[in-house]
């Protein structure tokens, strides 16, 4: 159903929006979730422009149903407005079905952090004896000392490295490249795995320029970063639930925390919009009341 168009929609999200892969196919699930529901519920074959808002409103119920998340059913919704918006744009539809058709509201959870006496258990526990310690350390590092998507930390390149002015240069979201500062700490335990451990690895035809190689000579998988923190975490004894994501959400708390802009913190983690980088205003009670009583007058 609609196949043409949707492969017009998957190009137009590719070349003009530069999404990657990844939301590309999220926004195609999205349509393929619609056309399940219209299959398998009505008769009749349905065009684009038979697409009316009670049709949708009835996917909207049966998606209440079955999606239990509200997080799911707003990005289906949101996909799904995005599709028609296209269709609108190219004037192979005359209305907007999903323009009335608002999503739940989403409660924005605070993401788990980690504080900074935690990190440095983390940090001190790695075993440096190994060649693959001397890696994870630059790793975990890098992680911390630049807020980084796991997916940036994988696909680090050692060109992209300007560990003499003590900036990298990171490939983001819709391939959008962005330079981020990194730290003493990080670029030492960089150059010490470059210069050694690294070395010792017969690196695969392909994989030379990636930074961070596994074992048989490939970069490191995203499953594979998550692995490395799980066990470190299990080793020194902390309980929560922590993932890569924990250290980008980690470096820019105790960088707000510490007084940092918060335009300043939006460049370095790369996002597009201001209210993204908001989230990391979740200050605790106690920090806050450390403001007042330091900096207040009459206090």
């Amino acid at each position: 159903m609609w196949e043409y168009e949707v492969n017009e929609f998957k190009n137009y999200l590719k070349l003009e929006r530069s999404l990657s892969s990844n939301s590309i196919d999220a926004y195609l699930l999205d349509i393929r979730k619609l056309t399940s529901f219209l299959s398998d519920n009505y008769s009749q074959e349905f065009k684009l422009n038979s697409v009316d808002i009670p049709v949708i409103e009835s996917f909207i119920k049966y998606l209440f149903k079955g999606e239990k998340s509200t997080y799911s059913q707003a990005r289906i919704i949101s996909g799904l407005k995005s599709f028609f918006n296209y269709l609108l744009l190219e004037e192979k539809i005359e209305l907007n079905p999903m323009e009335l058709i608002d999503a739940p509201k989403l409660v924005r959870k605070l993401p788990e952090t980690l504080n900074v006496n935690e990190i440095e258990l983390l940090i001190e526990n790695i075993d440096l004896d190994s060649n693959e310690g001397i890696r994870n350390r630059a790793i975990i590092e890098t992680l911390y000392s630049c807020g980084l998507r796991v997916s940036e930390l994988v696909n680090l390149k050692v060109q992209n490295l300007f560990l003499d002015i003590g900036f990298i240069k990171v490939l983001g979201k819709g391939m959008k490249e962005r330079l981020v500062p990194i730290g003493d700490k990080a670029s030492k335990y960089i150059n010490n795995y470059i210069k050694d451990s690294r070395l010792k690895i017969k690196i695969r035809d392909g994989f030379e320029g990636f930074l961070f190689i596994n074992r048989r000579g490939k970069n490191l998988t995203r499953n594979m970063i998550f692995i490395i923190i799980k066990d470190l975490a299990k080793k020194v004894g902390i309980h929560k639930n922590i993932s890569p994501h924990t250290f980008r959400h980690s470096f820019a708390t105790h960088l707000i925390e510490g007084g940092a802009d918060l335009r300043a913190v939006q460049e370095m983690l790369g996002h597009e919009s201001i209210t993204t980088t908001e989230i990391y205003t979740h200050l605790d009670r106690n920090y806050l009341k450390e403001v007042v009583k330091k900096f207040h007058p009459r206090s």
